[in-house]
């Protein structure tokens, strides 16, 4: 008698843009650079426009040819008086102000509400000690006006326990600094981006080491422009793996792989928890379902936060509780993703328990609910991958994908077809 065999799923390529930490990361470093820097293949979306024309608010031209982005760098930190508008980019609110305050003049930071209510306060406390007059909102954020007279650098003690955005505004700028900058830092959150900063700073030609005590130094000299290509964004490729996962497919996303810079990759050695067979070769990572999906287990996702909440939106679907731990910083997002992703679960009749930096899903059936998106784009994706599974899943919210990612839901529905709802 000749076993049945399970036919493998044909693989589908999916096609995912370049990663905004990356495209944004090297928006400041070619500004900052002397000469053109090309960036090929960067991600076009709200919070990269935002980023790209927050520049040219800042005095730095940038061409767009194509799909390129040529940035013609200045080679200096910028001068005021500037008025500059982050829209809702975090990353244009937490690495811009640090350019500013390296350079002369005043300027002005202002962004959308969601953004206002973000916090700065340990960004805001290394540049005034550093040497700029910083008078922040009403908040603590923005609107937040500074009056720059160039950063003197030397050593600095750094709270990174809610976000590691500030480590990496004060870590891109420092080669503008009249001096060493020597950090300290505490409570480092989301770890591989910081990795991922360094590794582009050297790229384009800094230098920066670690002490034996884990300080981080960087040297004043500036950099020079270059050419580079922008890789798929790890975080938005985590919505395509997890629907692989959970609707028995095989996906692939070109391009990220073995030598990605992104920690966020990590999330297919989560799904392999779940029972997915995960491969990650140096052209690419492929992710196929192999059955219904496993729990029974916990992880720490503190690393890699931004993916907590496509493991957390599927988890319903497992056979036994899934607990995520080391999150806590993720309350302090653009929305608190704990509490979104609890109570959409919730209203959807799935148990659930969190705690300030966890959040335990028990199995169940989901009903359909109209999801609350928070003006989130990373619940909003995470519910859809759901949604994929459970008929009459829909969001209150679908645009607001476009901070990272406008053409989501068109590529959900041409990788899965009748199932992308």
């Amino acid at each position: 008698m000749v076993a049945s065999l399970r036919p493998e799923p044909a693989t589908r390529s999916a096609r995912i843009p370049g990663s905004k930490s990356i495209t944004n990361r090297v928006l400041l470093l070619a500004a900052a650079a002397a000469g053109r820097t090309r960036l090929v293949d960067p991600l076009e979306s709200e919070d990269t426009v935002a980023f790209r024309t927050a520049l040219t608010a800042l005095g730095v031209d940038v061409t767009l040819d194509g799909g390129d982005w040529e940035v013609h760098g200045t080679g200096r930190a910028p001068s005021g008086p500037a008025r500059i508008w982050c829209a809702d980019a975090g990353t244009a609110a937490r690495f811009l102000p640090v350019l500013a305050a390296a350079g002369e003049g005043e300027f002005l930071f202002e962004g959308s509400e969601q953004l206002t209510a973000r916090p700065l306060h340990p960004l805001t406390e290394a540049l005034a000690e550093l040497g700029a007059e910083v008078e922040p909102g009403a908040g603590g954020g923005l609107p937040l006006r500074l009056q720059a007279r160039g950063l003197r650098g030397g050593e600095l003690a750094l709270d990174s326990s809610t976000s590691s955005q500030y480590l990496t505004g004060l870590l891109l700028s420092a080669p503008l600094m009249r001096e060493p900058l020597t950090v300290s830092v505490a409570g480092l959150v989301s770890r591989p981006y910081i990795a991922m900063t360094i590794a582009l700073m050297r790229r384009f030609g800094a230098q920066v080491s670690t002490d034996r005590d884990g300080r981080l130094r960087v040297e004043p000299g500036g950099y020079a422009g270059t050419r580079i290509r922008i890789e798929p964004d790890a975080s938005t490729a985590s919505y395509v793996f997890a629907a692989a996962a959970l609707t028995g497919t095989s996906v692939t996303v070109p391009h990220l792989g073995t030598g990605s810079l992104q920690g966020d990759l990590r999330f297919v050695e989560v799904l392999a928890k779940t029972g997915a067979r995960v491969e990650v070769t140096e052209d690419g990572t492929t992710v196929t379902g192999t059955g219904p999906l496993r729990g029974g287990f916990e992880v720490d996702m503190g690393d890699i936060s931004d993916t907590f909440m496509t493991l957390a939106a599927i988890a319903p679907l497992a056979d036994a509780p899934i607990t995520v731990h080391g999150i806590g910083h993720a309350r302090l997002k653009e929305s608190d993703r704990i509490a979104a992703i609890a109570e959409n679960l919730r209203a959807a009749g799935i148990r659930v328990e969190d705690g300030p930096d966890r959040i335990t899903v028990h199995p169940g059936r989901p009903r359909p609910v109209t999801i609350a998106c928070h003006r989130d784009h990373r619940i909003a994706m995470a519910f859809s991958v759901l949604g994929l599974r459970v008929p009459g899943i829909t969001l209150d919210d679908p645009h607001c994908v476009g901070k990272t990612f406008p053409g989501f839901h068109q590529e959900l529905r041409r990788l899965f077809g009748e199932q992308a709802r």
